[in-house]
Formats: structure tokens, C-alpha cells, sequence
């Protein structure tokens, strides 16, 4: 479950109520709030639920931030820190960031690699010594150590294009796939970059974490499930916009919608960007049904490709409404 973090004030409780309910994972993300810090303080309020980013931005920070970050996080909460990582777009990273921006796919994957370099600094004693083209980490004295762990975190890398997605394949332990998917576009988009990547580190899919983050639709009675599917709408209508999602769109017919989203969104005509996502591209995208058909349809979309999956409806969160969903999910219903 990714958690929804406008209101930070909900951090100690809504972490503790998601492990209650019996998701596996809670995951922050960066929009108005930093992604790193709710999740320290979630590790004092939880006990067994596994805690990550998805995702931090990472050319917002250097490698040597991320690093200590993570590794914090790690020995806060007992080793179940997952580091998630994205991109993010230019106008982000250079106007918001104030950041540099170049080649994103070859800038993530030396960042990735020097990150690792610095853990093994820190967990093997090794000399820190990664020179990059885009990243130089060179100096590491005791001051600054903060010594081994039991185990590194695992690092996910969030990717929509296939050399993102082949750049997790190399050298991440897996992939957080964006929520505009489908089984269709997983199976002929996602999975083939991925095993690119991973064969050019000698690795193949299944050695990796391919985690499908999924937009459910769904509500215990009428107004819910009008009102959840109402906020998938418009939220594929933002998506639409990002010319990153415009070949998922396209691979199912609806290639024409990306332009019309953005000469309504160049207008500052947003509330009538949803009326143009039919039902039919909702369903395409998201698993739509009362809360006892979504266990099923999500296994239905995923078998045979992960058996990881994230459950999201970002503008109408309630975890509560899927808990029934996580219980069929592990009893395998």
C-alpha cells in the first residue's frame, strides 16, 4: 500500500493500522512532504511491517544523502527499510530541485552503483573510491562511518520507459512498475526491458522483485465505489498529460488521448479532463469490482508475470476498504 501523507499528523497511526490489517508492506512517496521522515517515525509506532520509499526522488539528492538516509532507516527499523527510487521529470529536477538533469537512464544507474559503493564502504570496510562521470565519492574517514548492518536495503527503482526499466533490470533488486499498466502492456512493454537489463548483469527476471503497483476501484456500496472510481478518473486524466505513459495509452487504442489532455490542461480546463477516460480505459488500467472480485482480478492480471502487488487509489485512499482484499490476497483467494 503506498500511504497517503497529506497529513503528517497521521504518520504514528495509519503505518500501525496498516500492519494491523495485514499488508506486508506501507511504502511513503515525495509530494509535499519529504518521503524519508515519516518513515522514522513509523519504525517506533510498527513492529513487523516492511517500510520503503516509492519513490524518493533521486536526482533531487546525491548518492552520499540517499546512502545515510537509507542506511538510517535500515537500523531504525530493524531491517525492513525498502530504498525506492525515481526520476521524477526535467521540470521537477531542474525547476523545483534547482538540480542537475542529464541522460536519466545512465545518470540512475551510476547513482544506484555508487550508493552500493558507499554501503560496502560502510558495511566491509572497503575504500570508498567511485569515480563516475556523473558522481565522485572519494573520501570516507571514521567520523563519518556509521558501521555495518545485518544486511543492506534493498533498492527498487521506479521506471516507466523500457532504458529505466532496463537500468533496474542491471542493477537494481527489482522494479516498482507506475501504476499506469496493464497486463497486456507488463507482458509486451515492462517484462522484456527488464530482462534486457538484467541479462547484462548476468541476472534474469526472476531473480528481481517486479513490484505492480495496481489502481483499484472499488467501495462497499454505491457512493464509495462512484466516488473511487470518479478519482481514478481523473487521475489517469493527470497521467495522460506525461508523455512517459502516452505508449501504455497507445498500446491499448487510445493513442489520440494524450494530445487532447494536454491542449485541455494548456487551457486550465482540468475538471474536464476526466470526462474523456471512458470506462472502458479505466478497466484497462485499473481492477474495478466490488471489494470481493478485486483479490481475484488481481491475480488474474498478474499470474505468471509477479506475484508482488501494490494496491492504490491515491485520490480516494482507504486502506481500510481493501482490507478484505489483503486477507484474500494472502489466503489466496
Amino acid at each position: 500500500m503506498t500511504v497517503p501523507t497529506d497529513d503528517l499528523a497521521t504518520t504514528r497511526s495509519v503505518y500501525r493500522e496498516l500492519e494491523l490489517l495485514g499488508y506486508d508492506r506501507a511504502f511513503s512517496f515525495e509530494a509535499k512532504h519529504d518521503p524519508f521522515l515519516p518513515l522514522a517515525v513509523a519504525a517506533e509506532h510498527t513492529e513487523r511491517i516492511g517500510l520503503g520509499t516509492a519513490v524518493a526522488i533521486a536526482f533531487a539528492r546525491s548518492p552520499m544523502t540517499i546512502a545515510n538516509a537509507a542506511w538510517d532507516l535500515q537500523a531504525l527499523t530493524g531491517g525492513r527499510f525498502t530504498l525506492g527510487l525515481g526520476s521524477q521529470i526535467r521540470p521537477h529536477v531542474e525547476q523545483r530541485f534547482s538540480m542537475p538533469w542529464s541522460r536519466p537512464a545512465a545518470r540512475m544507474r551510476e547513482l544506484v552503483l555508487a550508493v552500493r559503493a558507499i554501503w560496502s564502504s560502510w558495511q566491509d570496510g572497503t575504500p570508498l573510491d567511485f569515480a563516475g562521470e556523473f558522481y565522485t565519492h572519494t573520501r570516507m574517514v571514521p567520523a563519518f562511518d556509521p558501521g555495518p548492518l545485518d544486511a543492506a536495503p534493498p533498492i527498487l527503482l521506479g521506471g516507466v520507459g523500457p532504458a529505466m526499466t532496463a537500468v533496474a533490470g542491471e542493477v537494481a533488486d527489482g522494479l516498482i512498475v507506475h501504476p499506469v499498466n496493464s497486463r497486456r502492456s507488463l507482458q509486451e512493454l515492462t517484462v522484456p526491458a527488464l530482462a534486457e537489463g538484467a541479462a547484462r548483469s548476468g541476472r534474469s527476471v526472476a531473480d528481481l522483485e517486479l513490484l505492480c503497483v495496481t489502481i483499484v476501484v472499488t467501495g462497499r456500496d454505491e457512493q464509495q465505489f462512484d466516488r473511487s472510481l470518479e478519482a481514478v478518473r481523473t487521475q489517469l486524466a493527470f497521467y495522460g498529460t506525461t508523455p512517459a505513459y502516452q505508449p501504455v495509452f497507445a498500446l491499448h487504442g487510445y493513442g489520440d488521448l494524450h494530445d487532447d489532455l494536454r491542449r485541455l490542461a494548456r487551457d486550465g480546463r482540468w475538471e474536464e479532463m476526466g470526462a474523456l477516460v471512458d470506462d472502458d480505459l479505466v478497466r484497462t488500467i485499473a481492477v474495478v469490482g466490488e471489494p470481493h472480485e478485486i483479490a481475484p482480478a488481481v491475480r488474474e492480471r498478474l499470474t505468471g508475470i509477479s506475484d508482488s502487488v501494490g494496491l492504490v487509489n491515491n485520490r480516494a485512499p482507504d486502506p481500510e476498504h481493501l482490507a478484505e482484499v489483503v486477507a484474500a490476497l494472502h489466503d489466496g483467494g
